[in-house]
């Protein structure tokens, strides 16, 4: 019989610690959108705002979760079309965002 055995890569920075402290930072971050969520903030900064911490949030999962930090080429190709997607959308629906509060009922 024969035991099957691989050799795992370390890798240096990739520590629980690390992980840890990666994780802390997306709690923080998700609670800030949720703040700017349920504040009432000029539409073009609130969306400006989530759109950036979505985007390092998308950038901290992909280089430590996914383990690209030490991939910079796939990091940067990985990033730079979803930021131009992100951007795209939001110029898309920006229009929308803004004449929404508009087209509420009086009170």
């Amino acid at each position: 019989m024969s035991m099957h055995t691989e050799e795992v890569e370390q890798i240096d920075g990739a520590t629980a610690l690390t992980f840890t402290k990666v994780w802390i930072i997306l709690l923080a971050l998700t609670g800030v959108e949720v703040f700017l969520g349920y504040e009432q903030f000029a539409t073009l900064i609130m969306l400006t705002a989530l759109l950036g911490i979505s985007i390092v949030k998308a950038a901290l999962i992909i280089a430590y979760f996914m383990h690209l930090k030490f991939e910079r080429l796939s990091l940067f190709l990985t990033l730079f079309p979803m930021l131009i997607f992100c951007i795209i959308l939001m110029l898309i629906f920006l229009g929308d965002a803004t004449r929404i509060p508009h087209m509420r009922p009086p009170l």
